[in-house]
């Protein structure tokens, strides 16, 4: 018994060095030649998973699990921190419209290619789709830290990868217990669970993110503002295991709980003399948890699923980012008046939808569950991750520059207006 937990220990630690070791030196090349670290993680993982051999950690087991739910939630509390609710409210619809009927838009077109491409039953084809069909805070925040987005276009989008996480989950399951036979798929069933998820996830962030950071930053009842650190870290995992445990979003939750920590100053609530010290930790924490998913995300891919489903893979990706994407954020922006988006700003939204942690969690599960056609769900949703991670992340800052979308390229353009004529 000892042997064993000697055994595991030391895999463990070897796990870790080794990732991050490879993610070192991938962010050293990914910084020189200017892309995305996210990408040279996913390559690095590949070179040592099904190349090497080095890491064979399984989809299924409980370390994979353990490191993309822990670093999604660190991840995803660290973009709600960096977003002003000030903001939000001016793109609320926008946001709201994209990660529910947006996602059932997506599920819908997706669903449809891989019942066509794949010829399997409708339910299991809309299963599949509605594995792929949330955005990944994962991989959007740390581009966007990199790649600087006008703020509003940031905002929107990083928010709905968080939201539509919630609602990609709540169809997945809701379509698997149909799958399953333990339910009749009806659509009260599905609105009626979205609406619980969601909105206990939302108020259970509020709650927690409240409750904590006024025990760090009240000015008289602060009795954590040494711990203003680790309380942040003890808020984001503490709002995912309780919504996890009583069965409503724990990554809504997570998020919510991180917007309320972010914008603590204007519920009276200062922490301005820990600022530097959060942003320093955080940033360092969020490195190291992107290292682990995606190194580990990219040593887990099949490529014999890819060999043999690899043409219809494709077309289904390609219908989700060409045809299903652009429905989703035409369908999403324009009714939304408030907040007039142009249509350049609208093309970039397209272009940033990268797939990543939820769909590869969620597709591991169906995969240890021996759900039918389980083979067919795995192969897209490697395929999504691969082809809008390698092809769309890489290519944020080409495409913002392109579409006119960055921060300085917005200050250009309002400095040449400001100019007097002649």
């Amino acid at each position: 018994m000892e042997s064993n937990t000697t055994e595991l220990i030391h895999h463990l630690f070897f796990l870790i060095l080794l990732i991050v070791a490879a993610g070192m030196i991938a962010g050293v090349i990914a910084y020189r030649i200017k892309l995305p670290d996210v990408v040279l993680f996913i390559g690095a993982g590949m070179l040592l998973g099904q190349g090497l051999h080095w890491i064979n950690e399984s989809s299924n087991s409980i370390t994979n699990q353990l490191i993309l739910v822990a670093g999604s939630t660190i991840i995803l509390f660290d973009g709600g921190r960096n977003i002003k609710l000030q903001g939000l409210k001016k793109v609320g619809w926008t946001v709201a419209l994209l990660s529910v009927p947006g996602v059932l838009i997506t599920v819908a077109i997706a669903g449809a290619a891989i019942h066509l491409l794949f010829g399997i039953d409708w339910l299991y084809a809309l299963l599949a789709a509605a594995v792929i069909a949330s955005t990944d805070p994962a991989s959007i925040i740390p581009v966007f830290r990199q790649v600087r987005i006008r703020e509003r276009v940031r905002e929107t989008v990083e928010s709905e990868s968080a939201f539509n996480d919630a609602t990609g989950s709540i169809v997945t399951f809701a379509l698997l217990a149909a799958a399953t036979g333990e339910t009749v798929l009806k659509v009260g069933t599905i609105t009626w669970d979205f609406a619980r998820t969601a909105v206990g996830g939302i108020v259970l962030g509020l709650i927690v993110g409240f409750i904590i950071s006024f025990l760090v930053a009240h000015a008289s009842i602060g009795i954590f503002r040494d711990y203003t650190t680790i309380a942040m870290m003890v808020t984001a995992l503490s709002a995912y295991l309780i919504g996890d445990l009583i069965h409503v979003s724990g990554f809504m939750a997570t998020f919510v709980s991180g917007l309320i920590w972010g914008n603590s100053s204007d519920f009276g609530l200062h922490m301005k003399e820990k600022n530097q010290e959060m942003i320093h930790f955080s940033d360092n924490i969020t490195v190291i948890m992107r290292m682990l998913i995606f190194v580990l995300l990219g040593s887990q891919v099949d490529f014999n699923l890819l060999v043999n489903y690899w043409w219809q893979s494709l077309l289904v990706v390609l219908t989700l980012m060409l045809i299903a994407r652009p429905a989703t954020v035409f369908a999403s922006a324009i009714p939304d008046r408030k907040s007039l988006w142009s249509l350049r700003e609208m093309l970039f939204m397209v272009w940033v939808r990268e797939t990543g942690v939820i769909p590869a969690a969620l597709s591991g599960m169906l995969t240890g569950m021996g759900v039918a056609h389980s083979d067919v769900i795995a192969s897209v949703t490697f395929m999504a991750i691969m082809l809008t991670i390698l092809l769309q992340a890489s290519t944020t800052a080409w495409m913002a520059r392109k579409l006119g979308v960055e921060e300085n390229h917005m200050l250009h353009d309002l400095t040449q207006k400001s100019k007097p004529n002649g």
